[in-house]
This record gives C-alpha cells, structure tokens and sequence, in this order.
C-alpha cells in the first residue's frame, strides 16, 4: 500500500496548483512538486521539477536535493522504487542540512516500504527521529514514527512496531479523530493488539 505524507484529494491538489499560480519561487515549487507527486499527478510534477531544473542550473538544493526527491516520488508512484531510492543518492550528503530538512530521507524510507525492505526503510525513519532538531516541525519529522511502526509491523516486531505507533498518537493526541492517516494509523494498530 502507498503510503503518503498527506493525502492530497482534488481541493488540496488545486491549492498547489494555486500557490504555483501565485508564487514560481524554489521553494513554492519544490512544495507544490513533491504534492503532486505524492498525490499522484505525476505529469505536473514532472513539468514542476522540470521548470525547477531549468531556471536553477547551479543550484545545489534543487538540482541534488530537491529534484531527485520529486523524482524519487513520481518513481514510486509508477512502481519502481528501486528506480527511487537511487536517485535520491544525490541527496545523501545534504540530507541533514536545515534547507532539505531531511525530506529525501522520508522519501528513501517510502520507497523501501513499497520495495517491502523494512529493515532498510526503518533505519531511514529512525535517522529522521534522531534528528528531530533538523526536521523540527516538518510533516515527515511527526509522520516517520508512523511509518517506522509500519516498517516494524513488516519485519514481524509487533512490539517495536507498537511503541512507534504509541509514540505516533501521543504527537497527534489533539488531532482531528476524522483526520484519514490517523484513522489508518489506529486501524493498523488495532491488528497489532
């Protein structure tokens, strides 16, 4: 099962199309892409991280951070996650740094969970959580404790997998009980009990 960061439905979609409207900036775009990725919408993505190449040549972030991230996820999304976790090697030495925010990461472990290679897709979740101070309050800092619970569940340590997912409602304790990962995340830990 493809697991997102956010599921984007057709109102979210809009709205990254809407900032790309709005704003063109690297950042907006790199945003914008990863959504479309993630949601699916491989063709704009690829169009976005494209543009993004194009009018950042020299750009360390977009062209060996960014980029291969967006890739990684259209890659995924067109099940070839090989294909994913070796473009994101470009991402390896700036993975860490406060501009990337450890996203390729998030996305690497994504692509060993679909690869069903838990043992690597857990050691990615767990380096974002031992640097939380980097990834600080980014979407993949709260949601790698899910998807570490999730690649615990996939090499049989119900009890590891347990405390993960423990952890994870404790962060998401005040969130919306409709909010549909959450509900996910509570049906996949009612199987564990």
């Amino acid at each position: 099962m493809r697991q997102k960061i956010f599921a984007l439905d057709g109102a979210l979609r809009a709205t990254a199309q809407e900032a790309l409207a709005m704003d063109r900036s690297r950042a907006t775009a790199f945003f914008a892409g990863l959504a479309l990725a993630m949601a699916g919408n491989t063709r704009q993505a690829a169009a976005v991280v494209d543009e993004l190449s194009k009018r950042f040549p020299g750009d360390t972030v977009v062209n060996n951070s960014w980029g291969p991230t967006i890739r990684s996820e259209i890659e995924v999304n067109r099940g070839n996650a090989s294909k994913a976790i070796e473009l994101l090697q470009l991402a390896s030495p700036y993975e860490t740094g406060l501009v990337v925010r450890l996203v390729p990461n998030y996305a690497r472990g994504q692509a060993y969970l679909k690869a069903r290679q838990a043992k690597e897709a857990a050691a990615e979740f767990q380096k974002i959580l031992d640097h939380r101070g980097v990834c600080q309050t980014a979407p993949a800092c709260a949601l790698s404790h899910l998807q570490l619970g999730r690649a615990r569940v996939l090499s049989g340590d119900a009890a590891a997998a347990r405390t993960a997912y423990q952890d994870f409602f404790a962060i998401w304790k005040d969130a919306d009980p409709a909010i549909p990962i959450l509900k996910e995340a509570k049906a996949e830990y009612g199987k564990l009990q």
